[in-house]
């Protein structure tokens, strides 16, 4: 059956979905006991960004977004805020063996961090989902990716988000660590209980209380009374490996978090008896990589799999947005033209299907709505080495087949090689004229295949119309093939 035909993926029986929406708002409204006794941390803010992004002094939130809050997309009637808050408390050490629930090694050890909070202002523009990212530290700073990836589409749809500093490279480690950053601005913060606790053990309460306060706000309420209906914990790639933790081991002691999306997988299994719904999305280089191959495993009324067939672990997407923002903000710069294949970076745009994951969750949590399942990329050896059946033209298949791997002018796979993290990066290798011109003998060819796929990848709900319609105005405005 097309997905079109399933209405909104409705399931067999109208009484599971009105079972299935009841017992998510019961535990939506459960107290603060039931939803797993986590203690409410202090909050302190919002915390004045005393100059404009880029000045000297860095008296301003890390990686403030580039944004223009309060008149973004051209859309003046769209208020958002970017507000940034301390938080502290005291976490406990767990130990977190595989698959298994954690148990307390040692309580009581402070601890003090920082949440960035972009929401809207007005609860008529706030669709109630608050997505929290565990920001990612592999470069040294808080590299708050899901957000930058989605930016346009989480603030067009009526997202908040809200990017917590758990770790202590993100916090404390120089160059990047936030205290070292700017001394003025955030000296007070530690993780690592006065450096007793250095491997990040304290992470998983500094996590679970940032949701707490966010699900029963206490005094200073970040959200500014929006109406919260529905918290998701999200990660990319590092953050990714510790949500996994945190959702076998963490999770059925907290209970905070509604739903995850897990993005860029690092090989980690999860537990199949937890009944939270769980999203991963995984791109050609952690299947060919990091392990994803080996993790596999079946969707289920509480799991979905979405893997994007020649996506690369850092996307073009995000290139130049970050460049900026890491100039800005003088903090390790990223570098793929160091790469041994260029151009590095491929084109197919993950983002594109995360925006559509983000309300296929939403709706998974709230009214028990089942999300598309997709076919897998094609696997010939499972290795090691993995290795993915391709195309003649290089082009692995299976999977999401987006509109630039399903009707392309490059070779976009996962494959790059080089210095530092080069081998995440993939690459894009454009076919000269006359290979388009076997493909698509013209330019209104072209436009039409792109438009074709799309338009089928919003049938099946892969991706939004609005992301369809940018990328058929994107090709019908390229030189590719015009006379």
């Amino acid at each position: 059956m097309a997905y079109g035909a399933q209405k909104e993926f409705v399931v067999t029986s109208r009484v599971m979905i009105w079972w299935s929406a009841l017992i998510s708002v019961v535990l939506l409204c459960l107290p603060l006991a039931a939803r797993g006794g986590v203690p409410n941390p202090t909050i302190t803010g919002p915390i004045p960004a005393n100059v404009k992004p880029g000045d000297p002094s860095h008296d301003y939130p890390q990686l403030a977004t580039s944004l223009d809050l309060a008149r973004p997309l051209d859309v003046a009637s769209l208020g958002y805020v970017e507000e940034e808050y301390f938080f502290s408390g005291t976490a406990n050490v767990y130990n977190t063996p595989t698959l298994m629930t954690a148990t307390i090694v040692s309580s009581g050890h402070p601890y003090k961090s920082r949440i960035i909070v972009r929401r809207p202002t007005s609860p008529a523009q706030f669709n109630g989902t608050v997505l929290v990212e565990w920001v990612n530290v592999t470069s040294g700073y808080n590299n708050d990716a899901l957000f930058r990836l989605s930016q346009d589409h989480l603030v067009r749809a009526g997202y908040a988000y809200v990017g917590v500093s758990a770790q202590r490279i993100g916090v404390q480690v120089p160059p990047g660590g936030l205290t070292a950053w700017s001394p003025s601005r955030y000296g007070s913060l530690d993780v690592t209980d006065n450096g007793t606790i250095t491997d990040d053990s304290l992470s998983y309460d500094i996590f679970s209380q940032a949701g707490q306060a966010i699900r029963t706000p206490q005094g200073v309420d970040m959200m500014g009374g929006l109406p919260v209906r529905r918290i998701i914990a999200i990660g990319a790639s590092q953050s990714q490996g510790r949500l996994v933790t945190y959702h076998n081991s963490i999770h059925p002691l907290a209970n905070v978090f509604d739903g995850y999306v897990l993005v860029l997988g690092l090989g980690g299994k999860l537990r199949t008896d937890l009944g939270v719904k769980v999203f991963k999305v995984d791109t050609e280089t952690d299947l060919l990589f990091l392990g994803e191959v080996a993790a596999r495993q079946p969707d289920s009324d509480h799991l979905r799999t979405w893997e994007i067939a020649g996506a690369s672990h850092v996307s073009f997407s995000d290139h130049a947005r970050r460049v900026g923002l890491v100039a800005r903000d003088s903090l390790p710069p990223y570098t793929p033209w160091i790469c041994d294949i260029q151009p590095a970076l491929s084109h197919v745009a993950t983002f594109q299907a995360l925006n559509a994951v983000y309300g296929h969750i939403s709706r998974w949590i709230s009214h028990g709505m089942l999300p598309p399942t997709v076919p897998r990329v094609d696997v010939q050896s499972e290795g090691p080495p993995v290795v993915l059946n391709r195309t003649s033209l290089g082009l692995a298949t299976g999977g999401i087949q987006l509109s630039q791997q399903a009707v392309p002018t490059a070779v976009e796979n996962a494959i790059n090689s080089g210095p530092g993290l080069c081998i995440l990066y993939g690459s894009h290798t454009p076919f000269d004229v006359a290979t388009l011109a076997q493909l698509y003998q013209n330019h209104h060819t072209y436009v039409s295949a792109v438009s074709d796929v799309n338009n089928e990848n919003v049938r099946a709900g892969y991706i939004l119309s609005g992301d369809a319609e940018a990328n058929i105005f994107e090709a019908a405005q390229s030189g590719i093939l015009k006379r």
